[in-house]
């Protein structure tokens, strides 16, 4: 079993990347997209959305991080996946499911999957321009206003020469309401001779279980859910390899938004833990009600000081 860390616009990023890679139990990673459109982008965009191409691709702990792509010309995207792969790219990904409108009236992301003949086009095109040895894989949602086309997409996707494929069960439309439709992935997976990657509305040990059970694959992949519970990943871990494990509790996160908000001091821009650690806390109560009164707190901050000495405050994290 492998649990991999989601790419998320604006939220997973190398910063949160490096915090949840550091509680354990996440075997691989995929940055932020890297928007393609009409041209080769320089070195410096793909160092700032990964800068763990600077370490060997991977996080301060070793995992392994994927550069993806989001863009519908297929050989401007071959040109910068050679480039991102020059660059020491472990892996390329293609993201076919952002369900943000900006992106998707601009071509790209899931409105791609009304065109299951160019998102093999795609994919192809990225192949041969990336060496052998660096993995293409791709993610996908069910579709983008239904799931007419979920099997005519998923083995685009592989013909065209994708090693793996994550689905997000879920159409754009439904973007993330719950539920995920875990059993279409089965349904995938049936239909497709590469492996399949489950994700959508994992957010507790008892989801994973269920969303393995209902989509027969052996590897997830989660967001929101381990950015709200960060040791989520370890706990499943654990589970599967037999071994004793306590989930945290709301006063032994304490340290972990500390070294958060080490991590976020590191940025210039003074205005910048602020705002991050005020959005993390938001999604962290929501498995933590007791987060809220912090969260309160920090919204009426506005310096450094004041957010670390709210963080050493033992009110805060009374279960």
């Amino acid at each position: 079993m492998r649990i991999l860390l989601a790419p998320m616009e604006g939220l997973v990023d190398d910063l949160m990347r490096e915090l949840l890679t550091s509680m354990g139990g996440i075997d691989q990673c995929v940055t932020e997209f890297v928007r393609v459109t009409s041209h080769l982008l320089p070195s410096k965009t793909f160092y700032r959305l990964c800068p763990e191409l600077l370490q060997g691709g991977r996080t301060a702990v070793g995992v392994p991080v994927s550069v993806q792509l989001l863009g519908s010309d297929p050989a401007c995207l071959a040109d910068n996946a050679a480039r991102a792969a020059e660059l020491g790219a472990l892996a390329v990904d293609l993201n076919f499911g952002c369900p943000a409108p900006t992106v998707n009236r601009h071509c790209g992301g899931a409105v791609l999957l009304r065109e299951p003949a160019r998102l093999q086009q795609i994919v192809r095109a990225v192949r041969e321009a990336v060496p052998a040895g660096v993995p293409v894989t791709a993610k996908m949602r069910l579709g983008y206003d239904d799931t007419s086309l979920t099997l005519d997409c998923a083995r685009a996707l592989a013909e065209g020469g994708a090693a793996e494929l994550v689905v997000h069960a879920r159409t754009k439309l439904e973007g993330y309401r719950p539920p995920a439709h875990w059993p279409w992935i089965a349904r995938i997976r049936q239909a497709v001779a590469i492996n399949v990657v489950a994700n959508g509305e994992i957010w507790s040990l008892e989801d994973a279980l269920a969303c393995r059970q209902a989509s027969g694959s052996a590897d997830i992949m989660i967001g929101r859910g381990l950015v709200a519970r960060p040791d989520l990943a370890w706990q499943i871990a654990c589970q599967q390899r037999g071994l004793p494990y306590q989930a945290r509790n709301w006063s032994q996160m304490q340290p972990v938004a500390q070294q958060f908000f080490q991590l976020l001091c590191h940025r210039a821009d003074s205005q910048y833990p602020q705002a991050r650690l005020k959005q993390w806390l938001a999604l962290v109560s929501r498995v933590f009600p007791a987060a809220q009164p912090l969260l309160q707190q920090v919204r009426q901050l506005t310096t450094v000081a004041a957010l670390e000495a709210t963080l050493a405050e033992s009110r805060f994290w009374d279960d």
